[in-house]
C-alpha cells in the first residue's frame, strides 16, 4: 500500500511567458515564474528563480516541466524539479488557460517532485520522492507537496 505525508505546500506566482509554436513534441510555452514560497513541516523557503517548459501534446495533455531555486529561512539552497501531467475535459482546460478559477476536481494537475542540495541539515531530502497535487489560482499555481513513504 502506498503511504505519503505531507511535506508542505509551494506556492509559485506566473510571471512572463514565451511561445514557442510547432515544436517538434507540440507546442511549448516557457513560463518565468515571479515570486514564490514553500512552506512546511520541515522547512520555509522563498523561490529565487525558476522556469516552466510546458509542452502542450496533441492529444489535449499538458505537461510541466519545471526547474526552480529555493532558500531556505536558514539559508540553505535546494534544487527542486518536477514535471507532470494536467488535463481534463476541454472547456475546463479553457477556461484554466483564460485564467478561470475552476474547482480542483474537474481536472487532473500532478507532478513527480525531486529536490538536490548539499545542505547537511537538508540532505535527507535528496533521497525522497514526493507527488505534488497541483491547482490553478489566478495568476499562481499551488502545490500541495506529499512525500513517498
Amino acid at each position: 500500500m502506498l503511504k505519503s505525508r505531507p511535506l508542505g505546500t509551494l506556492r509559485i506566482a506566473l510571471g512572463s511567458s514565451y511561445e514557442v509554436p510547432e515544436a517538434p513534441l507540440g507546442a511549448r510555452r516557457i513560463d518565468v515564474f515571479g515570486e514564490g514560497r514553500f512552506s512546511g513541516r520541515a522547512f520555509e523557503a522563498t523561490m529565487l528563480a525558476g522556469s516552466d517548459a510546458l509542452l502542450f501534446r496533441a492529444d489535449g495533455i499538458v505537461q510541466p516541466d519545471v526547474r526552480l531555486v529555493l532558500r531556505t529561512d536558514d539559508d540553505a539552497i535546494i534544487f527542486v524539479q518536477y514535471r507532470g501531467l494536467r488535463h481534463g475535459p476541454p472547456d475546463v482546460m479553457r477556461r484554466i488557460a483564460r485564467g478561470e478559477v475552476v474547482p480542483e476536481d474537474s481536472y487532473y494537475l500532478r507532478t513527480s517532485v525531486f529536490f538536490e542540495t548539499g545542505a547537511e541539515r537538508y540532505r535527507w531530502l535528496n533521497g525522497v520522492l514526493a507527488v505534488g497535487v497541483g491547482r490553478r489560482e489566478p495568476g499562481e499555481v499551488v502545490y500541495e507537496i506529499h512525500e513517498v513513504l
